[in-house]
């Protein structure tokens, strides 16, 4: 008997991502096969092993695991209890061809904080109207795994901090609020690498710029309901996909919900 699978698969409006994967494979084991594009896997739970450049290798819970494009590797349950894994196919030019060969000698990484930024990008991807964050965390992935690859070929960089396009990434996002714009936009405008600006602005704001976007839609979500704005309307007029968009947010941020917020005092 066949034990059951679990997949679910999508195409997120996401530049640079081309499939979101999550799958729970028990009995099932993968043939060699290639990919164009890089694969950026996290293990939830139990273990894969796979070979790669005829070397076997492993993916454990802690650990990332970045498959290079156009190099054949196959996959299976590295215990009779399989695997649960989230994967994110991404495009070549997000981490470049150049690097191949270093991903290919050590395809796994340790690095807690890549894991965490990993999983939260999948949980971004998984809600509508947080393609900001997505293409923030995105880039910022690859910006630390280019990191660890280069570190490999003795060759990694120091970006230097760039104060002056964090504040014209700052006044370009006070003046879309409502609208918004996304990471590929906004680098378009400036003329900077979106990697760069995410990390020009974290490092001059002490936050990532979909969080910097998320705070000014909730204060303006907070004034718009003082007003007298009811809160089922105030989602759309404040920038939000929806209310219950709105609603995680100004939770998380403000404490309360929407609609208790702007209940007066008796």
């Amino acid at each position: 008997m066949v034990a059951a699978e679990e997949v679910t698969a999508w195409h997120p409006e996401v530049p640079g991502i081309s499939e979101v994967f999550h799958a729970h494979f028990v009995e099932h084991a993968y043939p060699m096969h290639a990919h164009a594009n890089w694969t950026l896997l996290i293990v939830d739970d139990g273990a894969v092993r796979y070979d790669l450049d005829r070397h076997e290798r492993g993916v454990l819970s802690d650990l990332v695991s970045l498959l290079p494009p156009q190099v054949p590797h196959n996959g299976r349950a590295a215990t009779a209890l399989g695997f649960r894994k989230r994967v994110l196919y991404l495009e070549p030019e997000c981490l470049g061809t150049d690097l191949i060969g270093a991903a290919v000698d050590t395809p796994a990484v340790d690095d807690p904080l890549l894991r965490r930024r990993v999983h939260q990008l999948h949980h971004a991807l998984q809600l509508p109207g947080d393609e900001l964050e997505a293409e923030s965390r995105l880039a910022l992935i690859c910006g630390r795994l280019r990191g660890h690859l280069l570190r490999r070929t003795g060759s990694a960089p120091q970006p230097p901090r760039d104060r002056t396009v964090a504040h014209r990434l700052r006044d370009l996002i006070d003046a879309r609020v409502v609208e918004g714009l996304t990471l590929e936009q906004a680098a378009e405008q400036l003329h900077a690498n979106p990697a760069h600006l995410v990390r020009a602005f974290t490092s001059e704001f002490d936050m990532p710029p979909h969080q910097y976007l998320t705070s000014r839609r909730v204060d303006r979500a907070r004034g718009l309901l003082l007003d007298g704005v009811p809160a089922r309307t105030v989602a759309v007029d404040a920038g939000f996909y929806d209310q219950s968009h709105l609603t995680r947010h100004f939770r998380r941020i403000v404490g309360t919900s929407p609609g208790r917020f702007a209940r007066r005092p008796r």
